[in-house]
């Protein structure tokens, strides 16, 4: 939905609630914000299952945090995690966060950051909590990444892909039998929550003579109400998600602007 930027990116790992078969996806998606230049995960190497962060963060120069299990039932990681963001954006020479983590204890530190003016994008699982979601500028449900950066006509192949014939013994000959329809997957059903932000959105712009209303403005108006981001429905772009709701139909003007106007 935005251009890319020039600006300084942290990402911050907390490794024991984030999947490293994510991170790819992820520093495309913080290119919005600018280069990320601070790579820290966060977690107890001692663990067998953060070996794959591990291996990770020779690859992509990932800085590891060692945080032991001091105690039963706390979690160092978050303190430390938190402490070093606070330092980070004290310094001065951060313009964006990346917070990798599906865990609600960071709800104040994202509330945090942006309340300096510093956009934070989270990424987490569709289990997240609400809090920390709506806490950062914009939230990615890393489950549909892979899914939402997919080419459609990759999407129609993966879904209809047929299995591998076994050996059968010859069948005697005859009419060849009518293959049955390919079904085209489904759409990603879109919350009813954000085609009511939409709606508002769309009714506080100013409308042309026709009606409509530039994408941009209404996007933004959005962005302030909600964490939303368009990827978790399966789409790349604001303007596909909201050709894909009934309420609205789009025109891309001259300079490849898009304007909606609400028809229902």
């Amino acid at each position: 939905m935005a251009g890319i930027q020039s600006g300084n990116v942290a990402l911050l790992i907390d490794a024991d609630n984030a999947s490293a078969d994510y991170f790819d996806p992820v520093l495309t998606i913080l290119a919005e914000l600018g280069t990320v230049n601070v790579r820290r995960a966060y977690g107890n190497w001692s663990k067998g299952t953060l070996k794959n962060w591990a291996a990770l963060s020779i690859a992509q120069a990932i800085e590891p945090q060692q945080q032991f299990d001091l105690t039963k039932g706390k979690n160092a990681t978050d303190m430390k995690m938190t402490i070093d963001a606070m330092d980070l954006m004290a310094s001065g020479r951060i313009t964006g966060f990346g917070l990798m983590s599906s865990d609600s204890d960071f709800t104040p530190l994202a509330t945090r950051i942006r309340q300096e003016g510093i956009p934070v994008y989270g990424f987490g699982t569709a289990n997240t909590p609400e809090g920390f979601r709506r806490a950062c500028t914009r939230f990615i449900d890393v489950g549909a990444l892979k899914t939402a950066d997919m080419p459609v006509a990759k999407k129609i192949a993966k879904a209809t892909k047929a299995k591998p014939p076994t050996a059968k013994a010859a069948a005697p000959a005859g009419p060849a039998p009518v293959p049955a329809p390919v079904k085209a997957p489904q759409e990603t059903v879109v919350d009813p929550e954000v085609v009511r932000l939409l709606i508002d959105a769309y009714d506080e712009a100013k409308r042309d003579e026709r009606g409509f209303v530039a994408l941009g403005p209404v996007g933004q108006r959005v962005g302030n109400r909600s964490s939303f981001d368009v990827r978790n429905y399966g789409y790349k772009r604001l303007s596909d998600l909201v050709a894909a709701i009934p309420n609205f139909i789009t025109e891309v003007r001259e300079g490849g602007q898009t304007w909606i106007k609400r028809i229902k």
